[in-house]
């Protein structure tokens, strides 16, 4: 029997604005209405719930199926800087849930999950011009994610960090994605896999409803 781990992070994870293309000269990193639109404030807070239809994943290999996935998830960032273009605004980001309710295991032995929680926040963000999105935790600490499973052996707390994040944003749907992002158990049950990957895609990112643009 073996169970799963933990759905991190990210992402803790995870933050910000959706992107890409090059915008007007002068327009700030972050905008709403459009590329080059209006600036996204400094104190501003970002939300994006995980996109339509997607789920998001913590699996035991980058290639494989076998872990945790859940259908509901939501990050939460407050932007702290957000100069011209081209640039990289900087983000805190204050929150990182997932809906225990809405996750499932199948892997042998595991039950179910009763809970799913972001450690160590808030975490710094950065999204560029060119869209790379990169998420990191204050100094000397990590990105932790701890995920209690329900199993045949009884309840069980698998504990994964990970050093850093990295997503990409597309303006094309105002999103952010994360793919096989690694992170290494540091303890738990030895039913609990030495790694997870975690994939996830969130949109729209928004500015209090209205879609963020990166330029």
């Amino acid at each position: 029997m073996r169970t799963l781990l933990a759905l991190a992070g990210t992402v803790t994870a995870l933050t910000l604005a959706a992107a890409v293309p090059a915008a007007a000269d002068g327009s700030a990193v972050l905008t709403t209405g459009g590329v080059g639109g209006t600036a996204v404030a400094v104190g501003d807070t970002l939300t994006a719930p995980l996109a339509t239809g997607t789920s998001a994943t913590l699996y035991s290999s980058a290639t494989g199926t076998s872990g945790v996935t859940c259908t509901a998830s939501q990050f939460t960032a407050e932007v702290t800087g957000n100069p011209d273009a081209p640039g990289a605004a900087t983000e805190s980001v204050t929150g990182h849930t997932f809906d225990s309710s809405s996750c499932t295991s199948n892997v042998t032995g595991v039950l179910g999950v009763s809970g799913i929680t972001v450690d160590h926040l808030p975490y710094t963000a950065s999204v560029a011009s060119d869209g790379t999105l990169s998420v990191a935790p204050a100094s000397g600490s990590t990105i932790q994610t701890t995920v209690k499973l329900r199993t045949l052996l009884g309840s069980i707390n698998c504990v994964y960090q990970a050093p850093s994040l990295t997503g990409k944003a597309d303006n094309a749907d105002n999103s952010i994605t994360f793919t096989n992002q690694q992170f290494t158990k540091v303890s738990g049950s030895s039913l609990c896999f030495a790694s997870g990957y975690f994939t996830a895609k969130y949109a729209p990112v928004t500015d209090a409803g209205a879609p963020v643009f990166v330029n």
